[in-house]
């Protein structure tokens, strides 16, 4: 038996190598944010955080940062954090050290200017 041959109208080739390209933007775009380990938090995004407030960092080896003992996305443009935020000092050091250090504490987590922040907070185990 002979399968029938069906002619497709060429206004829908249009639209199939539209949906192509979409399909190829976005795996072009995935692959790049993959290649320079940048990840982005789309909730926050889309929440109005900017690219810079919505970005998920991540530890030395290249993995998310799903430890818990800090922030996953971090804001460093602006005073977000107080050092009742944290419930370890070490989470206070880290967001510190994320936002650029002593140098450029937005936050004041490092109320004397030592490099330590919230030093009242105490040491996680």
């Amino acid at each position: 038996m002979a399968v029938p041959k069906v002619k497709v109208p060429k206004k829908y080739y249009k639209f199939v190598k539209g949906g192509l390209g979409v399909i190829i933007a976005l795996l072009v775009a995935a692959f790049g944010l993959e290649f320079t380990e940048n990840d982005f938090d789309l909730g926050a995004l889309l929440s109005g955080k900017g690219l810079s407030g919505s970005k998920v960092l991540r530890d030395s080896d290249g993995n998310i940062n799903f430890d818990g003992v800090s922030p996953l996305v971090v804001n460093c443009e602006a005073d977000e954090y107080n050092c009742s935020d944290f419930t370890y000092q070490e989470q206070a050091q880290d967001v510190m050290e994320r936002c650029g250090g002593a140098g450029k504490d937005v936050n004041r987590l490092d109320g004397d200017g030592d490099g330590v922040a919230c030093e009242s907070l105490p040491k996680s185990k």
